[in-house]
Formats: C-alpha cells, structure tokens, sequence
C-alpha cells in the first residue's frame, strides 16, 4: 500500500524491485539530490529492497550513507546527527515476516508530514524523477555507529551510576529485531543483568512482532521463573515497547506513555501530546502534574510536530511509542524502557506498585472492512452525535461521560478502525459494539 505514511507491501507479490526503484528516485527528487541515511531491520528481504532503493537514490543524484542494520530509532536519529537532508527506514515494523515497507524521514529525523508525503507521491505518480548522469554518481557510504549514538542519547537522560549500583534484572524480548543489539548493550552499559529472549537480529521472528498481551507469552515465564525486577518486549523495529511486571503480568502497551510520562512530570512540568486514539489515563497523568493534555490525528509525526510546536515534554502513542524530546522527536522502545527503570529506580517501587497508581480503563479494538470513500458519509452522520465533546481531526471521536470511541479509516489499510474505552470491559466493548454496528449499516446504505 502506499500512502503519505510509507510504503508496504509483501515481499515477492506487490513490493517489487521496479517499485522500489521508482520510490528511490522519487525521494530522491524530493530532496534535491542530497545525502539520505539509509536503514533497515533484520528481515531476509532487507538486502533486496535497500539495493533497489540503493538504485533509485543514486540514480536521482543522492549521496548515500549506509547506517546498516538497526531499529528505526536508530537510524531516524542517525539522519540529523549526520546532517543528512532526509532518510529512509526499511522496516515493516509491527507487520509480519511476509511484508516489508519503506519509511520517509525528513532531515530533522522526523517523518514526513501530510503535505510533505503527498509532494513525494505527486513525483512519484508523475514520473517526474530526477536522473543524473554518470558524472553525478556516488559511491554509497557507510557508517557504523547508529548504536553507540543511540545508547549514548539515551544514557544523558538516566543515572548511569545509580543504575549500575541497583543491577536490575531484565528479561527483554526483541523478536529477532533490530533493536536486539543496543537494547543488550545499554542494559549491559548501565549495569543489569540482562535475560535475553530471541535477541539473535537473525530476522527469524518467533512471535507476531506486534507487542500485544497474546504475543509476548514467552517473557512472562522468564519473569516468573527467573525472577526479574521487570520485563519489556520491543517490536520487529523497536519503536514501541510493551511492559511486564516483576510477577510476570503483561502490563501493556497504553502504559509505557503514562508511566513514562507520569515521571518525567515529576521533574519537568511541561504540555504531554498524544493521539486521539491513546487511553484516557494520560489525561489522569497530567491532571495530577497541572499540566495540559494535546490530542493529534494518529500518526507519530502528527505527534512529534505538536511537541515541536508547544514545547512539549513528554508525547507517545498508546501502541507502546514514548516521545522523550530530549532523546529524540520519534517512538523509541529503549527510551521507554530506561524512563520506566529510572522511574522504579528513584522511587524503590516496583512496576506493580506504579502501574497501580494509575487509575484503571479497559480498550475494545474492532474493525470495519470498506473502503475510504464509502466512509465518508457514516463520518458525516456520526459527527453530529451527541457526546460531551466531538473531535473531527481523524474520523470521529465522541468522549462521554463513561468513555469514549474513535472511528477513523486506517492510514494502511481499507478498514475502518473503531476503537473504544470505558472503566469497564464490558462498557468498552458495549461502546465498540454499537457503533461498529452503526458504521457497517451507514457504509452499507451508502453502498446500496
């Protein structure tokens, strides 16, 4: 699929060399044949799409340094240490071992925005590629040191030495990914003892790579039986990450935002941005600091460019992605994980006992098959519902007074997602219910 938040696709099926080509000159238009960091995951397919992107960056007159094989983090930070004028990630993320997708990073290490995505796929569809004589060629670069840049930023923002004199243990789970090397890295540099599960970056994921309660089983029982402090499970590109308590409990992913957050506002007291689709915690968070809660589209840059706006001093997504500014302008698992050490760290607390500080929702996540524009119209009519507050920014989210559900068309799918969350399971699933039901009658008499 493309759209203006990537491109993915199955390997050996609609990702294919001639795409991908097309795609890299096309980027490389759009930055005006400069330098753009490329990096990847541990998927086999890696190598295939890199060198046809390789092909096409070059062939638009792009200087190209390699970053190599490492998490989207990583090489998005990569981008602006190098002052490079964009980057591309080669990473599916969450997806499966079948997909691969190409990421778009602008030069401040961020993705590219709406308008920025659609001027890139206004080259592409045009045809409109710059392609450079042989005179213009430039032999790609390397540059092994995404990790140590990594690890280095995330170190300035714990206590090194206290960590080390605290030698927690942590069992960490990273699907084979590509954040397997600087997660064991930087427990080893701050002291813990790490228990590592499926951290080879063989590209071979033994799980779904999606963080989810029914994907990370396997971690539970390492906390249990091996008697870790805590645990976190990244996915295929660590971006987000997912906790697991020191009683071997999946805590989840709509907490590493809170917690994360909830102490770096017992510091800093400062704006928190999150999307409209992330768990009405971070408002019981920011209520307790003082301190205002900003709601975006979904979308990671839609977040990072609300932070940049308001100065803002922690962001996220509810799917596990912590913002810490001082790091960097993008979801890293590892931030996210040493924030919540540094958090038990300082207060001698264990993950049950903070996560329990917070008061407690239940999510239900459904879905409609149907494509964008026969959603158009349900949008429409579900906006003039009665709620305490309707917000338009991203399909419709109705808040009400025991909850609320988000209703918007999937930027990579053709589904329409119905998100909702109440005290209660079965509040939350009563909400996602009706109006999943109220969305397959609109989309269907629209179709009729």
């Amino acid at each position: 699929m493309i759209g203006i938040s990537g491109v993915r696709g199955v390997v050996g099926d609609n990702l294919t060399p001639e795409l991908l080509v097309n795609l890299g000159q096309a980027f490389g238009t759009w930055v005006e044949s400069g330098k753009v960091v490329v990096g990847r995951d541990t998927r086999a397919s890696g190598d295939m799409v890199k060198h046809a992107v390789f092909s096409g960056l070059l062939s638009a007159g792009c200087r190209i340094v390699d970053v190599g094989v490492c998490g989207t983090p990583s090489a998005a930070m990569m981008i602006k240490k190098l002052d490079a004028d964009g980057g591309i990630i080669i990473s599916a993320s969450h997806n499966t071992i079948e997909w691969n997708a190409l990421k778009f990073f602008r030069g401040d290490g961020v993705y590219l925005n709406q308008e920025q995505g659609r001027q890139l796929l206004d080259i592409y569809y045009g045809g409109d590629s710059v392609k450079v004589g042989h005179d213009r060629l430039h032999a790609v670069e390397t540059d092994p040191g995404a990790l140590e840049n990594h690890i280095d930023r995330v170190m300035e923002v714990v206590d090194v030495p206290a960590l080390k004199r605290r030698k927690f243990r942590v069992a960490v789970d990273c699907c084979n990914g590509a954040g397997s090397d600087v997660a064991l890295e930087f427990l080893r540099r701050t002291g813990c003892v790490a228990l590592p599960i499926d951290c080879d970056m063989n590209g071979h994921f033994p799980r779904n790579p999606e963080p989810t309660r029914g994907h990370v089983t396997a971690i539970l029982d390492v906390v249990k039986k091996k008697g870790a402090d805590l645990g976190f499970a990244q996915d295929a590109d660590a971006d987000r990450v997912a906790f697991i308590s020191e009683l071997g409990e999946y805590i989840g992913e709509e907490y590493s935002l809170c917690l994360a957050a909830r102490y770096i506002l017992s510091h800093n007291k400062g704006p928190v941005v999150t999307n409209l689709s992330t768990t009405r915690m971070v408002e019981d968070v920011a209520r307790e600091a003082g301190v205002e809660v900003m709601r975006t589209p979904v979308g990671e840059v839609n977040v990072a460019e609300l932070m940049i706006e308001k100065n803002a001093v922690v962001g996220g997504e509810g799917n596990g992605g912590v913002i810490d500014p001082r790091v960097h302008y993008g979801r890293d698992a590892l931030t996210g994980a040493a924030l919540i050490m540094q958090y038990m760290l300082e207060t001698g607390k264990t993950l049950t006992q903070l996560a329990s500080e917070i008061p407690t929702y239940q999510m239900s996540k459904q879905k409609v098959e149907c494509s964008k524009r026969s959603v158009a119209v349900a949008l429409k009519e579900l906006a003039q519902e009665e709620a305490l507050h309707v917000d338009t920014q991203d399909g419709v989210k109705l808040d009400f007074e025991n909850g609320w559900v988000h209703i918007r068309p999937s930027n990579t799918e053709p589904i329409v997602r119905v998100y909702s969350e109440a005290r209660t399971q079965a509040e939350a699933d009563q909400i996602a219910n009706r109006y999943r039901e109220r969305v397959e009658k609109l989309v269907k008499a629209k179709s009729a």
